[in-house]
């Protein structure tokens, strides 16, 4: 019997259907889609022949004029054996393959490509065994990748539909996720920007945990490679500052750390960002609470505020504003980083 259910969650997940999910596009897809759709279809046969039934003993066995009650049987050994075995082999057979699908996906290869996600208030950073780091996933394709997921603050879920993956980021321990990517996207990263193609295009990222005031926005690509493209990129990935002047290194940093998420370079102060707008904000004063006070003081934005505020948020909140900015360490924003993010903030008009 188990082989005869496995063909059948075979037969069903080959078809790729992409009616309630988008393509497989991962080594688990298949088997996800396969358990779902024999769920989905074996609820909505036993849902029509129940309701079937029923409709027919409303019909057949409505009381009529002058019916005279008839005794019934208490019990019905073969109805209640039947009713009672069937569901719950059918139930031991969709829990089996749940639950293996389920360890398979909890156990990453040895040989697995290790990526650390870091999941913060709203965005996400990917780092990488050579140094590099990304606000954008970049994985090999065709080979195993294991994720090692954090939180800097609160609970995150990282979530990519079209790999069938999803674990928690939970603060203060790790988590672990593992996926097999079938095929590289189409992609165009002499400009960071994807080429629009709907045969495949790259995958969304998405937090799946509700986390506060910018949720929605936490949202991010998936660009899968080739072995040797991905080699060359995570090799330039490393060295992203170099041969570029500080204001363009510091655009890059503020781009790769998420900050767009939530401080606008255009002067939008309105409540959909988190922060301060930063654009003509150099040289001039802000009112700010230090931590612990009550009352506000003045500050000048200079070099010496912007780098508290990176590695100590919170020390300083502007007026009007949540404590709500991760801090941003050495092992997440190195000295140099901070340097260039300086000098394209006193580049902002």
């Amino acid at each position: 019997m188990l082989p005869l259910l496995a063909d059948g969650l075979s037969l069903l997940a080959d078809g790729s259907s992409t009616f309630f999910f988008p393509p497989e596009e991962s080594t688990f897809a298949a088997n996800v889609d396969g358990l779902f759709d024999f769920i989905y279809w074996l609820s909505a046969a036993f849902f029509v022949a129940i309701v079937a039934v029923m409709i027919y003993f409303v019909l057949r066995y409505h009381q009529r004029a002058g019916h005279v009650e008839q005794p019934s049987a208490s019990h019905h050994d073969i109805l209640e054996i039947t009713w009672s075995v069937i569901p719950s082999i059918l139930v031991g057979f969709i829990f089996f393959f749940g639950f293996t699908n389920y360890l398979n996906m909890r156990e990453p290869p040895e040989n697995a490509y290790e990526i650390t996600v870091a999941a913060k208030q709203w965005s996400w950073e990917f780092f990488y065994p050579n140094g590099a780091s990304s606000d954008e996933l970049h994985i090999p394709a065709g080979r195993p990748v294991k994720f090692t997921l954090q939180s800097a603050d609160v609970l995150h879920s990282f979530y990519i539909p079209a790999f069938r993956i999803k674990m928690d980021c939970v603060p203060q321990r790790y988590t672990y996720s593992w996926v097999v990517a079938n095929r590289a996207t189409n992609e165009d990263t002499s400009d960071g920007d994807a080429k629009t193609n709907d045969d495949h295009s790259p995958y969304d990222l998405f937090c799946a945990e509700y986390c506060g005031q910018d949720h929605s926005v936490m949202i991010t690509k998936v660009y899968v490679h080739e072995q040797g493209e991905f080699d060359v990129w995570v090799e330039n990935a490393a060295n992203y500052l170099e041969g570029k002047s500080p204001a363009e290194g510091g655009q890059l940093v503020f781009k790769k750390k998420g900050c767009t998420q939530c401080h606008s370079i255009d002067g939008d102060n309105s409540a959909k960002f988190a922060g301060p707008a930063l654009n003509g904000q150099w040289g001039t004063e802000r009112n700010v609470i230090p931590r612990g006070a009550s009352s506000p003081e003045t500050v000048v934005m200079d070099d010496n505020y912007v780098r508290e505020s990176v590695r100590e948020p919170n020390a300083k909140v502007v007026v009007g504003r949540k404590p709500v900015m991760p801090a941003f360490t050495p092992a997440l924003l190195k000295d140099d980083e901070i340097t260039a993010l300086i000098a394209y903030l006193k580049s902002l008009k």
